[in-house]
């Protein structure tokens, strides 16, 4: 997948600006696809120069102007492409896990930290994601929302990244709670 696909996705919705497509990632996109917002810029750019967006120009009195996207008609057939093509499997890349597998070897203690600096960060990401799919179901319970809203694909891909979240979170807890333990009985020694 390329940011492409993930900008269209996200315009699918209607104009954003970048500063409002920039929001739109930072709370829903990135559990999937992360980007900075420079990149997001430039992608937009990129993309209205292949037709695959519209830009217009928003005067506005008391601020700057600002430009509105939306995806064109060359857009929505990109994302049907895209959707249509089979998915490559996923694979975790994660300098952490490299720093786990030398724990033995080096010395655990700083994975320890880093560990549970990863698992707060999962918790308040949790805290986020369980927050957004409660605005997003608004007073449907899930299983209702699910079935009867009018939109759920962000909502779907919130639960897979609180899902991930989770895992992320307690795995890492349960590492470092195992290094600890591991470093107790070898000091005991």
């Amino acid at each position: 997948m390329a940011l492409k696909h993930a900008v269209l996705a996200a315009l699918l919705d209607g104009e954003y600006s970048g500063y409002e497509l920039a929001k739109d990632f930072d709370l829903g996109v990135s559990n999937f696809w992360h980007a900075l917002p420079q990149q997001l810029y430039a992608e937009l750019a990129k993309l209205e120069k292949e037709g695959l967006v519209s830009g217009r120009q928003v005067v506005q009195e008391t601020r700057p102007n600002k430009r509105l996207f939306q995806v064109t008609e060359a857009g929505r057939e990109e994302l049907e492409r895209f959707a249509a093509a089979p998915s490559k499997p996923t694979f975790i890349r994660d300098d952490l896990l490299v720093k786990v597998q030398t724990a033995d070897r080096i010395g655990p203690a700083p994975v320890i930290e880093q560990l549970e600096e990863r698992a707060a960060a999962a918790a308040a990401k949790i805290e986020l994601l369980e927050k957004v799919l409660r605005n997003m179901r608004g007073e449907a319970d899930e299983a209702e929302f699910l079935l009867r809203g009018d939109r759920i694909g962000g909502y779907l891909t919130g639960l897979r990244g609180l899902a991930f979240e989770q895992g992320h979170r307690d795995w890492c807890l349960r590492s470092a709670a195992i290094l600890r333990e591991r470093q107790k009985t070898h000091a005991e020694r």
